[in-house]
């Protein structure tokens, strides 16, 4: 998927739904503990006790998660570990954060910059 163009329909109807599954508030907070923790990496069990929330419910939270691909999961005798998937968060990062000046055809020629003409001396 390229950055800092415009994205196709395709892109945009992927990219919403990561976005969607990152709408719900738990599923933030799930998304921001697993990347703080340490290594980047979190037991199920360590983050159960930070919602007043039934395991199920956070596993639940934690699939849509993993199926919008900004997780990994990896079951380890009873437990399963989640994994922040780096490469799927900055491109999010990527689709939000502006071009800069020069490649966001904000020069002198752009069709919506004041030309020497209009500009008060």
């Amino acid at each position: 998927m390229q950055t800092h163009e415009p994205l196709t329909a395709a892109e945009s109807s992927e990219l919403a739904g990561v976005f969607k599954a990152l709408g719900d508030p738990v599923r933030l907070r799930l998304l921001s503990l697993i990347a703080a923790h340490e290594g980047g990496e979190a037991c199920v069990c360590d983050l159960t006790g930070a919602f007043e929330l039934s395991q199920p419910t956070i596993s639940h939270h934690l699939k849509v998660l993993r199926e919008a691909g900004l997780v990994t999961s990896e079951r380890r005798a009873t437990w399963v570990y989640y994994t922040v998937v780096p490469a799927r968060v900055q491109l999010l990062a990527d689709v939000l954060v502006p071009a800069d000046a020069t490649r966001a055809g904000r020069t002198a020629s752009s069709c919506c910059a004041p030309t020497d003409a209009e500009v008060p001396a």
